[in-house]
């Protein structure tokens, strides 16, 4: 099997040729950024809203961003083309680079570009719906996309351990958060409610913020545990699962313990978006 064909520095490599050295400070001290986006109809999905979001990731923990947004397109779209893969992920890593003293870096950052086959997600999951734990984390600095994803990997090993397939991060007033790699959303009826401070900003989370303009009532504030018994509908919004339906958070049964229908609306206008802005 071909391997897949990523960008590295300036060049277009092979999977097994596209290494940093051990000495990269993304490898010994965790610093750097990525942002990640997918295809649709085999065409990028809001690939600027990502870049810059990339860029702000880097200028936020100081990394040089040298790189025009123009150009990390073209890249993008020349890796696309060289893997042909019906549908793809992509993920554009910034590292700190090299380092004379193992701690600070040179100014010297890497720049690596991955395209991936897109694994999509199982029928089930939308006509099912999932369960979420929470953990009692936030994440360090939850507006920057930084390589640093211990507490996720931890909190998602937990999940998993109690048949769960995502975490809820709760600050210390109980107040629930985001999950590890999505942005969570309720529903008090046609009240569609969803965090505004101490996330991440999800790309995808502001379309569906875009989508139920005019259609539901929106609150963007702090969601209190004490307050999940009166939810109908919760869901989680991510780049490659979209819209996600949560069926049930801890030991809290959402709403009936099924995918509601104002959450399947959603998904439904998202795909529908979605496949629009990228048909040929």
């Amino acid at each position: 099997m071909m391997q897949p064909i990523h960008f590295l520095n300036g060049h277009f490599v092979s999977e097994d040729q596209a290494v940093l050295p051990v000495s990269d400070l993304g490898v010994i001290r965790g610093y750097g950024v990525f942002d990640l986006f997918r295809t649709y109809n085999g065409r990028p999905f809001k690939m600027r809203e990502h870049l810059v979001r990339l860029q702000n990731s880097a200028q936020a923990i100081d990394i040089p961003f040298l790189w025009s947004l123009e150009y990390l397109e073209d890249v993008v779209h020349e890796l696309l083309a060289r893997n042909g893969y019906p549908e793809s992920v992509v993920r554009v890593v910034i590292t700190g680079g090299p380092s004379d003293n193992g701690f600070l870096p040179t100014n010297e950052p890497a720049l690596a570009i991955l395209v991936t086959p897109l694994r999509p997600t199982l029928p089930q999951v939308f006509e099912q719906g999932v369960a979420v734990i929470t953990v009692p984390v936030r994440r360090f600095m939850p507006t920057v996309k930084t390589l640093n994803y211990i507490p996720a990997i931890v909190a998602v090993k937990r999940a998993v351990a109690q048949g769960a397939s995502e975490a809820l991060y709760v600050d210390d007033q109980d107040h629930l958060l985001e999950g590890t790699r999505s942005n969570l959303f309720v529903f008090h009826g046609d009240t569609l409610i969803t965090p505004k401070e101490g996330i991440l900003f999800g790309i995808t989370r502001r379309v569906v913020l875009e989508l139920a303009q005019g259609r539901f009532e929106i609150q963007e504030r702090a969601i209190s545990r004490s307050e999940l018994p009166e939810v109908n509908e919760a869901f989680l919004t991510s780049t490659t699962s979209e819209i996600q339906p949560v069926v049930r958070i801890d030991d809290q049964v959402v709403g009936n313990g099924r995918p509601g229908p104002r959450t399947a609306e959603l998904r439904t206008r998202f795909l529908e978006m979605a496949n629009a802005q990228t048909s040929l």
